[in-house]
């Protein structure tokens, strides 16, 4: 991909629009609740800062639905970033029309001003043109460090590009371009993914595209149900696609194809209810009680995951192995993360529920990359072009 980087930009006298994803959780006083999202825009934003450009930072938060809402304002962002960076971030109260093109005009290099959410203006999801060039009135330079946003073709990552006079990637998409990229062009073999979570039809495109490039396929969490039950395996009560059984036997047949091992469990944790204080017990998958449900991988398919993932030079993992948010079944979920942590090849976290799960095990600042898009590093490995990437990629 032929992408400007931030690097390549004349900055010192300028004014920088930074797309910036700052969608975070706020609790009831509105206090920022998580800053990963913010922590991971400051390369970006100290950058702009040293080589004396003004800083226009925008974002959404939430699905306001194109109304003003108290509740998904960016002002709590903006008192949060300035205390990361320990400088005065100014925040405009809109992110179009007079007021704000005046403020963003006085800013001097170096200075911050965050606008308001993008969202509460319906235009910016339909990717209205004419809101896109009024985006684009506030800038001299336009930077996309919001990879978890590329994925949609708004206004703020697509429809003001071509009414800026240039156009490049931050850091973090930079980042996000490069260790995604590697896993779907040049993976160092041998190349293992694990996937994860409930259903097999949110990741059908990423299992075809990944089939032509890894060695082994590990399968876990609730979608390796819809598996078992296309080979004839009762499953008792959990839980199952039963309308995407032939789409997983056709998976099964081109894993086979391209010689890919595909490992799904050999056991798993069963309860006879979802509940942290319901009855459990290990058993073979073939053995599972009609009235029980899978909660867990079990320690026999730990120990067969774990040992793919000692021998591999690339790991990709996106869906925990069951339902980890409740302790009693999270152990294959934090196994396969302290796993990927001791791993001596490059290990990337796809987003999503496996974020949240590698930084409850502690171990997040042992993986090579973690993905800031769920959803956009999930359509990045299905060979999916992202409008955000394709609109950089045409400056």
């Amino acid at each position: 991909m032929s992408i400007k980087s931030i690097r390549d930009l004349e900055l010192k006298g300028k004014r920088v629009f930074i797309r910036v994803d700052f969608n975070v959780p706020l609790d009831e006083k509105l206090a920022v609740t998580d800053d990963t999202r913010i922590r991971a825009s400051l390369p970006t934003i100290q950058f702009a800062r040293e080589h004396g450009t003004g800083i226009i930072l925008a974002s959404h938060l939430g699905r306001p639905k194109g109304v003003v809402n108290p509740k998904y304002s960016l002002r709590p962002v903006a008192v949060r970033l300035g205390e990361l960076i320990q400088a005065d971030v100014r925040f405009a109260r809109d992110s179009v029309g007079d007021e704000v093109e005046s403020e963003v005009r006085r800013l001097k290099g170096g200075e911050i001003c965050l606008l308001e959410n993008l969202r509460f203006h319906k235009e910016e999801e339909a990717n209205d043109p004419k809101y896109g060039e009024q985006l684009a009135r506030l800038c001299d330079v336009y930077v996309n460090d919001a990879f978890g946003t590329a994925h949609r073709a708004h206004a703020s990552t697509v429809g003001m590009i071509p009414f800026c006079h240039e156009a490049a990637a931050g850091f973090l998409m930079e980042r996000e371009l490069e260790y995604l990229g590697k896993l779907v062009s040049n993976p160092e073999k041998p190349f293992v993914a694990i996937l994860g979570g409930a259903k097999v039809s949110d990741k059908i495109e990423v299992i075809r595209n990944l089939l032509s490039r890894v060695d082994a396929l590990l399968i876990g969490g609730a979608m390796a149900y819809t598996f078992f039950l296309a080979k004839g395996i009762e499953v008792g009560k959990s839980l199952v696609e039963p309308d995407k059984t032939g789409l997983a036997r056709e998976l099964l047949d081109v894993a086979a194809k391209n010689h890919v091992e595909f490992l799904l469990p050999v056991d798993h944790l069963v309860a006879s209810r979802l509940d942290e204080a319901a009855e459990t017990r290990t058993t073979v998958v073939e053995e599972t009680p009609a009235d029980w449900m899978g909660v867990d991988i079990g320690p026999k398919t730990i120990e067969k995951f774990q040992e793919q993932i000692r021998r591999a030079r690339t790991v990709f993992w996106n869906g925990p192995m069951g339902v980890f948010e409740k302790k009693p079944f999270a152990r294959g979920t934090m196994d396969i993360a302290h796993s990927m942590a001791d791993c001596r090849g490059i290990t990337v976290i796809g987003g999503g529920d496996s974020v949240s799960a590698v930084k409850l095990s502690g171990v997040a600042d042992r993986i090579t990359h973690i993905s800031t898009g769920g959803g956009a590093s999930l359509e990045f490995l299905s060979g999916i072009k992202l409008p955000g990437v394709t609109a950089l990629e045409s400056q």
